[in-house]
């Protein structure tokens, strides 16, 4: 007689994060290999893909697509020992949907290209039933991005009742919900206040001119954000209580800098990946890490370990092209957010050389900086006296 198996819910995942049942890939009653990929959980951080514990036959699906789940809970259970039915008709009518099987149809064929999804728009795919080889992809690549799949959606669509405005409903992803639960949360448990400095890269773009073709050569792309999360770390030792939780009897300050660098997907959302133990590490290896980190972010390959714990966080918002945006929502638990805008060549007052009091315009590199602050944690001041350090290690660096 064959035992069965329990498939849970791995430990690992952050508590309290909203986890759903995304997608099954296999149907009771198919055979499964040990660790073979069986389902898919989305958080709003990660999309984890959960392996087969034993070799056998999907016994049965305990959490279907779309269910909300919890730590440690059984999601399905394989029978060890059993052998897979010769139909695949005999299985229950409420199987969940397999993952279609690769196929050796033409190059350009759906199998190919399934290959090439994000879990956000291969589950886009499968609600609506689209073949992804009939939509065209805008992303980097030719990849279909989630918008491609709404363009295709909205040129399908039925026509609005008479005298209404054409439209249509896309669903919400999970990640996009726990966003905005979270973001909403963020706003209803703590007062933000933005301060906004502004800084001068000329000294920073200066350094990595003059580092980044050797760094090339090891294979390490030195952008802006590693020389923001180097001042990010001696402003926060000069401002401890940036990097800190609060409590309603006491703060917390954390020993270790965990920073988080918000990243945006392409197919729409946000996630932020943490540099783990930032305050012991050098512009080199800080470079290494966020080039590291944002590149399986944009590939979904991060695992939950790599996006939690974060002590404060980073927005480079700058890089879609914005100058100032406040207030950006804070990542809670956390106290704070810097944001970092768009480098702008300004003409700006400078001091003439012999240092005689007179000034001069010149054109600099500048971006505006802003300190969004828990208003609990800390006051005004405490915000400016970060952004005065931070400003202070940009500008002199050396």
């Amino acid at each position: 007689m064959a035992s069965t198996v329990d498939i849970t819910l791995p430990t690992d995942l952050a508590e309290g994060t909203e986890t759903v049942v995304a997608t099954w890939f296999k149907a009771p009653g198919e055979a499964v290999s040990v660790n073979e990929p069986l389902l898919e959980i989305s958080t709003d951080k990660v999309t984890v893909e959960i392996a087969a514990p034993a070799t056998g036959v999907l016994h049965e699906i305990l959490k279907s697509d779309g269910d909300a789940v919890e730590l440690g809970d059984i999601l399905g259970r394989i029978a060890v020992g059993a052998a897979a039915p010769a139909a695949a008709a005999s299985a229950p009518a409420t199987a969940a949907p397999a993952r279609a099987p690769a196929t050796g149809g033409a190059s350009s064929g759906t199998a190919d290209r399934s290959e090439e999804l994000s879990p956000a728009v291969r589950r886009l795919v499968a609600e609506h039933g689209l073949d992804p080889a009939a939509i065209a992809g805008t992303g980097r690549g030719g990849r279909i991005t989630v918008s491609d799949v709404e363009a295709h959606l909205a040129g399908s669509a039925k026509p609005a009742a008479a005298g209404g405005p054409a439209g249509r409903r896309v669903p919400h992803g999970t990640m996009r919900k726990s966003i905005a639960q979270h973001m909403t949360e963020s706003l209803r448990a703590a007062p933000h206040v933005t301060t906004v400095f502004e800084a001068d890269l000329t000294a920073v773009l200066a350094d990595r001119e003059r580092r980044r073709e050797a760094l090339e050569r090891d294979g390490v792309r030195l952008t802006l954000t590693a020389y923001f999360a180097r001042a990010t770390v001696e402003a926060i030792r000069a401002v401890p209580e940036t990097n800190a939780r609060w409590h309603a009897d006491a703060l917390e300050l954390w020993d270790e800098v965990n920073l988080g660098i918000a990243t945006a997907l392409e197919d729409g959302g946000l996630i932020v990946p943490v540099v783990r133990g930032a305050h012991d590490l050098d512009l080199v290896e800080t470079a290494r890490r966020v080039q590291d980190l944002s590149e399986r972010a944009r590939a979904g390959t991060l695992t939950p370990k790599e996006v939690r714990d974060g002590t404060f966080t980073i927005s480079n918002h700058g890089v879609s092209g914005s100058l100032i945006a406040a207030p950006i929502i804070i990542n809670q638990p956390q106290s704070a957010i810097l944001g970092v805008g768009k480098l702008q060549r300004r003409v700006v007052a400078a001091e003439r050389d012999g240092g005689n009091g007179g000034y001069e315009p010149v054109i600099r590199p500048m971006v505006y900086v802003t300190l969004t602050i828990d208003h609990r944690v800390l006051d005004g001041h405490r915000a400016n006296a970060f952004l005065t350090r931070w400003v202070s290690a940009i500008e002199g660096w050396s």
